[in-house]
């Protein structure tokens, strides 16, 4: 089930940003570190009413945080469409759980929740190094756009872009 977080998640959610980081550290994946994302983030995207969590068995077994903000570095690249959109950012699965198809569910929940909120386009990006995210992006229909710089990383930022039908 996927449903809003809620304050009480924000334990489990930073459990599972420190073995997420854990992990991308062992294929130099930098994306995350101690410094981003921050228990502050999730915090601010709960009241907001941006972060969902999806549970399996009474466990948080992943989440997303989906609105409507753009980093500035979007505006330079060549987007298909000049329309409202939502924007996926950072998403994360229970190690427990990795490979059972949380992430493409949570992928499809993005267009669903896009879709009822009459949004047809979805934006996102991920470090290029993250080739797990890469490959979700492409797996779920994503297409390329583009590379941006981003969060001073030595590497580029892959960016995506995804046309729903009503």
């Amino acid at each position: 089930m996927i449903r809003k977080a809620t304050m009480e998640d924000v334990k489990d959610i930073m459990k599972i940003i420190e073995q997420t980081i854990a992990e991308m550290n062992t294929y130099n994946n930098t994306q995350w570190n101690e410094n981003y994302p921050q228990e502050k983030d999730f915090i601010n995207d709960i009241q907001k009413g941006d972060l969902f969590v999806v549970e399996r068995k009474d466990k948080l077994a992943g989440f997303v945080c989906i609105n409507k903000v753009e980093p500035g570095e979007y505006d330079g690249l060549s987007w298909s469409l000049n329309e409202k959109n939502m924007v996926v950012h950072r998403m994360a699965v229970n190690p427990e759980y990795r490979r059972s198809g949380i992430g493409t569910e949570l992928m499809k929940f993005a267009d669903e929740f896009a879709l009822k909120n009459s949004i047809r386009y979805l934006k996102t990006d991920t470090y290029s190094l993250n080739t797990k995210m890469n490959a979700l992006f492409k797996k779920c229909g994503y297409n390329f756009v583009g590379e941006m710089s981003f969060l001073g990383k030595e590497e580029p930022f892959y960016c995506y872009e995804r046309i729903l039908n009503y």
